[in-house]
């Protein structure tokens, strides 16, 4: 395995993670949907995605998670104009 590679597939493993432990804190409680916490690690994680699905060849995935980005993005904005 290349280090290219390596670093790809950390990028993609840290996606998941991030995604993961976001909806595990929205789930316990810990976090509200509205919270930047919560937004900030989907962002991360959705844009983390980005970088291996397209490294990978997996558009649909890619996509989805420029959408799922996007998302994130508009929410902490507005979080951001409430503030």
């Amino acid at each position: 395995m290349t280090a290219e590679r390596i670093i790809i597939e950390t990028i993609g493993w840290t996606g998941a993670v991030l995604i993961l432990v976001a909806y595990l804190l929205l789930s316990a409680g810990r976090v509200g949907g509205q919270s930047r916490l919560y937004q900030w690690m989907n962002l991360v994680g959705a844009a983390c995605f980005v970088v291996n699905s397209g490294y990978n060849g997996a558009i649909p995935s890619a996509v989805l998670n420029v959408v799922w980005a996007g998302i994130g993005l508009f929410t902490l904005w507005r979080i951001a104009r409430r503030a």
